[in-house]
């Protein structure tokens, strides 16, 4: 899923959180001489020591590709310089649309970047150009959560510094009006639907107010997760047939049918996608992953919202739903000898950097992998985030799967929603389309990696 940063949500995140791994602030117009450098190591079992001098103290240039997101990336840039000044790294933006395109065919060449931002969704694309970190594996599994998933063939290549996933947001004076109460908040599917119920308004048979609004996402917000919640995996055993036609996958289209159609608390017909249609308070509750908190925060400014956690079948999950993580950087193995090494020791101080964690998850809305930074209060500051703590380990990652898995039962449902479609045929369809788009794949699911798995 495509992340882009808000300017404004930036500013307000980069203003309150130091980047320099000691807490020291920073000011674009004159870094140097705001950023407090740290003297001794730091970090958790990885650990950075800015006493180590990078490239014998010779002058050395690398690249920085990233998309949308200039000034996060820069205050990282400018406290690790501050250490190492005579490290510069050019931060060179590139628009999502296009990044995907130039980076590949740059990393192909003799000069492409040393350092580039990576997002699992191009996993296939970038990883025959990428170096294995120069940090032992035992490390990175003391101090971040999810890293076995990210070892292939005894290395790894980048992790996740943040976990984002789906929430319910509700309108707090949509809540009140409805006579509703925290003590109302859902735990259960069953009881979510009598809340929406409650917050349903209609004219005669005209639709005002939207108790629930699923347009656009249900696939990546529904079907996409609640698999889990009744103990059943995205892929087969092989971690590779798609498990998109099963029984579980078939209740949760029913629900989400039977929630129009029989408990009328939303409509396919009422606004065309479910985010804008809460953000323009026309609806009630929406399920969102976390990046929706700063998009209410910035565009829609104005609606008073509060965050609960996903409800389940029956309050005992095998798990809540699907996350997907924000990766790391990727060092580029086609880079001269002395390039990698900064990007190798570049990432190794955005990993041991807690100021840099926060700053980044909080930017991004994601829960930190770095398990040390838990229950750390700026997180949990923001609600969207405080919702997960208490079961962010009860939360999958399926591993990079091709985009087909989402669009095709994006087009079943619609199928079902728009063109009278039943629900077994449209999914054994869906089923049919990613098998043949996935023949190629080299994608395997590591669901079985799940903490809990059975």
């Amino acid at each position: 899923m495509k992340k882009k940063l808000i300017a404004a949500m930036l500013a307000t995140t980069l203003a309150v959180t130091g980047l320099t791994g000691c807490g020291g602030s920073t000011d674009s117009k004159d870094t140097e001489a705001k950023i407090e450098v740290p003297t001794e190591p730091f970090g958790d079992t990885i650990k950075y020591d800015p006493s180590v001098e990078i490239n014998d103290g010779k002058d050395i240039t690398v690249e920085l590709w990233e998309w949308g997101s200039d000034e996060l990336f820069q205050q990282v840039i400018d406290g690790y310089t501050a250490i190492h000044p005579n490290v510069t790294i050019k931060l060179v933006n590139n628009p999502w649309e296009d990044y995907w395109t130039k980076l590949p065919l740059a990393l192909d060449g003799e000069n492409g970047p040393a350092i580039f931002n990576v997002h699992n969704s191009y996993h296939e694309n970038l990883i025959n150009y990428m170096a294995p970190l120069d940090i032992p594996i035992e490390d990175l599994q003391a101090d971040f959560t999810g890293v076995d998933a990210h070892v292939i063939d005894g290395q790894v290549y980048y992790i996740d510094y943040g976990m984002m996933t789906g929430s319910v947001y509700y309108n707090k004076e949509m809540w009140e009006a409805a006579g509703l109460t925290d003590e109302d908040i859902p735990k259960t599917w069953d009881e979510m639907r009598e809340v929406a119920k409650k917050l349903t308004i209609k004219d005669g048979d005209k639709l005002i107010q939207a108790g629930l609004n699923f347009n656009d996402d249900f696939h990546q917000n529904y079907l996409l997760g609640l698999n889990y919640q009744l103990g059943e995996n995205l892929f087969q055993e092989d971690g590779k047939t798609p498990n998109v036609n099963s029984d579980a996958m078939k209740q949760i289209m029913q629900m989400l049918v039977d929630m129009y159609e029989k408990d009328g608390v939303g409509s396919k017909d009422f606004g065309e996608k479910g985010a804008d249609s809460f953000g323009q308070g026309q609806s009630a509750m929406v399920i969102q992953w976390g990046h929706y908190y700063n998009t209410l925060k910035t565009t829609w400014s104005n609606i008073d919202f509060g965050v609960f956690e996903i409800p389940t079948f029956d309050g005992e999950p095998y798990a809540y739903n699907r996350y997907n993580g924000e990766s790391t950087f990727g060092v580029n193995k086609n880079a001269p000898a002395d390039q990698q090494a900064v990007a190798q020791d570049f990432v190794k101080y955005f990993l041991a950097n807690d100021d840099a964690q926060v700053a980044f998850n909080i930017a991004m809305s994601t829960f930190p992998a770095k398990k040390s930074l838990a229950d750390n209060e700026e997180i949990l500051a923001n609600p969207s985030l405080e919702v997960l703590a208490e079961h962010i380990d009860h939360y999958i990652w399926p591993g990079p799967m091709p985009s087909t898995v989402e669009t095709s039962l994006k087009k079943a449902g619609q199928d079902i929603f728009f063109n009278g479609v039943d629900i077994d045929t449209a999914f054994d369809e869906a089923q049919k389309n990613i098998i043949k788009d996935m023949k190629n794949s080299s994608f395997v699911s590591v669901e079985n990696l799940y903490a809990y798995a059975e």
